[in-house]
This record gives structure tokens, C-alpha cells and sequence, in this order.
């Protein structure tokens, strides 16, 4: 497993972690923008006689400041009949309590004894370097440790899940449209929970290296995202081999399902915007794949 993993899952996991964090570290502003805006983030669709899909990828956490609401997605959210995004983020006590519940270690099991001399050396380190006691994630399972060490640098870099697409999309839905999700959030905390105890392991002691690197990788892949370079994107997430079982089992199986369930909504009429991870959309595997092996031809609207 390499850093592309590292890099895709701290994406896709900021909306579940971001909340849970917030007491760990202080959001700091976030450098300011350019004055002009940039020409806004790549949109799809899949359309018959009377039936239009827009297929929209986001960012699940954003810097305050960051603007990307530009006309083409307002358009297509406002003459859309119903928002589908990948889970319901609505209940943040719910989700938090949930995420706990599966990121606990057996009883009696010790995450730092689980590392050897020299990686358990390092992992203190960096639990020093980001403003954490060593013994705070003992009782935790390595993949939640992961994530909580990828995500407290975007914290204090300014990035915040009330300023993530997810979040501004629901508040811009109208009150008489409907809001339904793709996957539960049991269901997507599962894929990391049922992650054998090695890949943990190896993703744990990964993200320790890359840290320092994250908050820049992010910082690149939203610039391509808010150019709407979408080639840019998918070769930056693509720019390492990765573990392809994991990477089938917590992407390309996924997006697959979502290209059946949009196969599937096309035999009703009506507009649907669906917004999911701006990963699940391009490189390879990505839904739009998916599609044309389904033979549903997507088109590029902006």
C-alpha cells in the first residue's frame, strides 16, 4: 500500500472525522484566495428523453474562503429534483458515537503495542508533533488512528466540513426537495473496521511518514478540483500504485454499485444531482467508467 491510499482515504473520511476532531486542534484561517474565481469544478451528465443525472464530485472538508458554487452547479442543483449524496452526515452525535464504537481494540489490547521499537518511537513523535498525549489512541483499532493522525493537520490548516460541498449543497436544497444517500454510514465505516489487522498496521505507520506532506497534496488536488481539471485529478491520485485488493474493495466495487444504482434510476423520470467524492470520479474505476461498461454515455457540461 502507498500514499495514494493514504491521500484517497483522507478525503473520503474528513466528513466522518472532521466533527469528532474538533476539540483536538484549532482551525486556523486559511490563506486567501484569489481575487478572480476560478472556472469552478467539473460537472457530468447522464440524460435520456426524460431522465437527467448530474454526476458532481466534492471535496468533503473546505477552507472557509473557498469558492466554487459557480452558475452551471447552481443550475443544475436548483432544476434538479432530488440531492443524492454518499451517506447522511446530518447526525453528527450519531456518527461520532458509531465510529467509536467500531474503532475500539478488543479488551486488553494496546494500539502501541502492537508496533515495533523503532515505529513505536516514530508514532510518538508524531503524536507529540501534532499536540496529542502518546497514549491517546491505545485503546483504538490503527485505522482509526490513521485517520485522526491524517486529519488534525487539515484541521489546523482551515479546512472544515461546514464549508465542504456536502454540507453547502444541503443548505441550498430547496425545503420541498428530497435528500437521499447512497450508502449508510455503518455500511462505509465497515470497509475500514473489516480491514485486516496488517493493512491497519501498514496504513497506520504510511500516514506517520506522509503527514508533513498531507495538507500541501490536499492543497494541490483542490486547486485541479476547482479548475474542473479533471485529468489533473485523477493523475494525482493515480500518481502511485496502491494495494489494488484495497483499492477494489473501497473504490472501484463502490463506484461500481453507484453506476448500477444510476442505471437503475434512469428507467424513472426526473432530475436527480448526485454529489460524491471527487476520487470516485475520476482515474480508473471511476463511476463514469463504470458507466460505459453499463453502456450510459456521460457528458462533460462544464
Amino acid at each position: 500500500m502507498t500514499r495514494r491510499f493514504f491521500r484517497i482515504i483522507a478525503l473520503a473520511w474528513a466528513a466522518f472525522t472532521l466533527p469528532a476532531l474538533a476539540g483536538c486542534a484549532g482551525l486556523q484561517d486559511a490563506p486567501a484566495q484569489a481575487a478572480a474565481p476560478p472556472p469552478g469544478p467539473a460537472l457530468w451528465k447522464v440524460a435520456d428523453e426524460d431522465t437527467t443525472i448530474y454526476l458532481f464530485g466534492t471535496i468533503h472538508a473546505l477552507p472557509k474562503n473557498v469558492e466554487w458554487y459557480q452558475p452551471h452547479i447552481a443550475q443544475a442543483l436548483e432544476s434538479s429534483d432530488e440531492l443524492v449524496t454518499e451517506v447522511d452526515t446530518a447526525d453528527v452525535q450519531e456518527l461520532t458515537g458509531l465510529l467509536l464504537q467500531k474503532a475500539i481494540l478488543p479488551k486488553g489490547e494496546n494500539l502501541r503495542d502492537k508496533l515495533g521499537e523503532d515505529e513505536r518511537k516514530a508514532y510518538e513523535e508524531a503524536m507529540v508533533s501534532i499536540g496529542l498525549p502518546v497514549q491517546t489512541f491505545d485503546r483504538f483499532k490503527p485505522w482509526y488512528a490513521a485517520m485522526n493522525f491524517s486529519l488534525i493537520p487539515l484541521l489546523n490548516a482551515g479546512y472544515d466540513t461546514d464549508s465542504g460541498v456536502e454540507s453547502v449543497l444541503d443548505k441550498k436544497l430547496g425545503p420541498d426537495k428530497k435528500h437521499d444517500h447512497l450508502e449508510t454510514a455503518e455500511f462505509q465505516l465497515g470497509l475500514f473496521d473489516s480491514l485486516p489487522p496488517e493493512t491497519q498496521l501498514t496504513y497506520l505507520k504510511e500516514v506517520i511518514t506522509a503527514v508533513p506532506q498531507l495538507t500541501g497534496q490536499l492543497n494541490t488536488m483542490v486547486d485541479e478540483w476547482l479548475r474542473g481539471d479533471a485529468e489533473a485529478l485523477a493523475r494525482e491520485m493515480n500518481a502511485q500504485e496502491t494495494d489494488p485488493i484495497v483499492y477494489q474493495r473501497l473504490i472501484t466495487d463502490r463506484n461500481a454499485s453507484w453506476a448500477g444504482w444510476i442505471k437503475e434510476r434512469m428507467e424513472r423520470p426526473g432530475t436527480v444531482f448526485i454529489a460524491v467524492g471527487a476520487g470516485h470520479l475520476a482515474g480508473k474505476g471511476s463511476v463514469l467508467e463504470q458507466l460505459r461498461k453499463l453502456h450510459l454515455k456521460s457528458a462533460r457540461v462544464r
